[in-house]
């Protein structure tokens, strides 16, 4: 009775552990940056693949997307990216992306003083599934 007593915590301490949340997020080359905006969700049905987040610092913004353990941790590739968007638009020029990559950054942009959105998409079983944060102007 006693091992299943101390089993059982960690058990559960790991299975949080595993349900998916996003770690701190550092932006590449601007450690001022903070996150603005709501976090957005990549979804397939009920199921979260990913996390999306929008960040602003240094004059610029960033798009990033973090795909969630519970889905990268399944077999065989996925397919990640992160990109802004500016006044309603995606900012190709911005867009990054990445094979079985958890994190995706995306470029800087220029973007301070317009209506811009954090965008990122999820693939690898033949769908696109995508979301975004809400707009910051």
């Amino acid at each position: 009775m006693r091992k299943a007593m101390l089993v059982l915590p960690a058990v559960a301490l790991s299975l949080l552990a595993s349900a998916g949340v996003a770690q701190a997020e550092r932006v590449p080359g601007c450690a001022d940056a903070k996150q603005i905006g709501s976090t957005g969700y990549v979804k397939k049905g009920s199921t979260t693949l990913a996390s999306v987040k929008q960040f602003a610092g240094c004059g610029k913004n960033w798009a990033y997307t973090y795909v969630w353990d519970s889905h990268a941790s399944k077999p065989g590739s996925f397919f990640s990216s992160a990109a802004m968007m500016v006044n309603g638009k995606i900012d190709y020029g911005s867009n990054v992306n990445g094979t079985n990559k958890q994190e995706v950054w995306s470029e800087s942009t220029k973007t301070i003083t317009k209506c811009t959105r954090g965008y990122g998409e999820v693939w690898g079983d033949g769908n696109v599934y995508w979301g975004q944060t809400d707009e910051r102007c």
